[in-house]
């Protein structure tokens, strides 16, 4: 409860001073360790991977847009699998060369630790910040799929080490068994739960719990039967969110969106806040070799992996736009810019910490697990250096940089403009139609029509500069007197609670349509 508290008050300071939460997290859990009389606090791995991550999978998975995951398939693949397995590679013969008595197993162990990047850091820092829509889809996209492909390297290394035995036709077959079946079980559970959903439980009452519940019967599922639970719940949580509006209502998804909110910041920041309170812990476990040598091991692969990382994406962007045709033709040049924050852009977090501690204790034979609080330190070392020097420094590279968007990338004010004369066109066109008698005689639906009209006309899609300037300021008149209007009839709730005349209830619910309205005020 100590570190909820402490949670929310980082989290305050972040709003407070626009830093990223999981960097301030981080930092703080570090300095609350340091506390005299903090006691150690030791998770265990399988509640890491069985509690936090199931959940914020399928929260990502559910806030992505299918329809720009598909459009930029191709970069989000070779980033999600391409990038980790290069990335593994990289660091299993960097270890190998730097670590004395490291085997190649054990450096692709490492490899799968800390290769994929934090979707949950790498969008929180970019937040209020001016940066293509296409790079924010890129980053969430590789983070539905990098995980699945880093754990796949985690779990072959570690099978290795275990064991003793490989060999790359049952590492190739392994993989692809792991990644079909998992997506195989995602969408069948999916489907089961979009039919019950849809056809029997019409409630918000059950429909937002067994929303919460269905990436842990993924994710159970899946790993029951030895294949990728991170795939399972990503593949099945894009398709109910796909198929959300077969089920859901207007309250449902208000609910649901508070309801997950909530769940994915309690989840994101309890595990931030970890990772800096286990860093003291992990270094004291650092016995064979000194701190010194340690940390500088730890700084050269991090180092390692963010060059691996830029060059990367930089060949994976300029080759394939250089020898076809057909991508030329649908893209537009790729540019410096772009690729140079997309490399920048991973900050290590959730998973790699996982996997770090999911490393057991002891081998089969009993014997110690080799150089397990070394890989321990570098994996956290890792996590807190990208997190917060690449955290705190993305945004200003983004303005340095001066990052905007592609030619052909609509701006979000302009998409706007364009959805509300069409929606308003076509509400117009349905109201003189249907109901054009009673159009004639009704003042309440001429009041309607006369509303619409007035909308359509404000819509500045076909307007001059002049009129978009002052339409502008109109506009921000009327939000600043209906703010006013909303801030006087919410104290008058206020006051006739006080005054205990009419039920409470119903004064909650006046409420809850002010926040309604609010917040229809306040969006985009």
């Amino acid at each position: 409860m100590a570190l909820f508290f402490f949670m929310a008050m980082l989290f305050v300071v972040s709003q407070r001073f626009k830093i990223s939460y999981p960097i301030l997290l981080v930092v703080g859990g570090l300095a609350i360790s340091f506390i005299p009389g903090m006691p150690q606090i030791s998770i265990n791995p399988d509640m890491v991977f069985l509690v936090f991550l199931p959940p914020l999978l399928f929260e990502a998975a559910w806030y992505t847009s299918w329809n720009s995951f598909w459009k930029n398939r191709r970069s989000i693949l070779t980033m999600g699998f391409g990038l980790v397995f290069v990335t593994s590679l990289a660091v299993a013969y960097i270890s190998v060369s730097l670590i004395p008595g490291f085997t190649l197993a054990l450096g692709f162990l490492l490899g799968g630790i800390i290769s994929p990047p934090d979707a949950v850091a790498a969008t929180s820092v970019l937040k209020g910040v001016n940066i293509p829509k296409r790079g924010i889809t890129l980053l969430e996209g590789e983070s539905l799929v990098n995980d699945a492909a880093s754990l796949t390297v985690f779990r072959m290394a570690l099978a290795v080490i275990m064991t003793g035995a490989f060999t790359m036709e049952e590492a190739v077959v392994g993989f692809f068994t792991l990644a079909i079946m998992g997506v195989f079980v995602g969408l069948v559970i999916g489907n089961i739960l979009y039919f019950f959903l849809r056809y029997i439980a019409k409630s918000s009452s059950i429909t937002t719990p067994i929303t919460l519940i269905a990436p842990y019967i993924m994710y159970i599922v899946a790993e029951h039967f030895e294949w990728s639970g991170v795939l399972a719940v990503v593949s099945g949580g894009l398709f109910l969110s796909f198929r959300t509006k077969d089920f859901m209502n207007y309250h449902t998804r208000i609910q649901a969106t508070e309801v997950w909110e909530t769940v994915a910041f309690l989840l994101n920041g309890f595990v931030f806040i970890l990772i800096g309170l286990e860093l003291p812990i992990i270094i004291e476990g650092i016995e064979s070799v000194s701190k010194e040598w340690a940390l500088n091991i730890a700084l050269i692969i991090t180092g390692a992996i963010v060059v691996v990382r830029i060059g990367f994406i930089y060949a994976a962007s300029y080759i394939p736009y250089l020898l076809s045709k057909k991508i030329r033709r649908k893209e537009s040049h790729p540019g410096w810019k772009m690729p140079l924050v997309l490399g920048w852009a991973g900050m290590r977090g959730v998973v790699s910490l996982a996997s770090a501690l999911a490393i057991p204790i002891y081998l089969t034979n009993g014997q110690h697990f080799p150089h397990r609080n070394l890989i321990l330190f570098i994996t956290f070392v890792v996590i807190l250096i990208t997190l917060v020097v690449q955290g705190l420094s993305l945004p200003w590279l983004i303005k340095a940089v001066k990052l905007e968007g592609n030619s052909e990338e609509l701006p979000e004010a302009a998409q706007i403009e364009a959805i509300r004369y069409r929606l308003v066109k076509e509400e117009m066109k349905v109201l003189q139609t249907k109901y054009a008698k009673e159009l004639e005689e009704s003042n309440t639906l001429k009041a309607i029509n006369l509303q619409l009209k007035r909308s359509l006309e404000a819509t500045a899609t076909n307007l001059s500069s002049e009129a978009k300037i002052k339409l502008a300021n109109e506009r921000g008149l009327y939000k600043k007197v209906m703010q006013d209007l909303i801030d006087v009839r919410r104290k008058i709730i206020y006051d006739m609670v006080a005054e205990k005349i009419y039920d409470e209830s119903v004064l909650r619910s006046l409420e809850h349509n002010l926040d309604l309205e609010e917040s229809r005020l306040n969006r985009k």
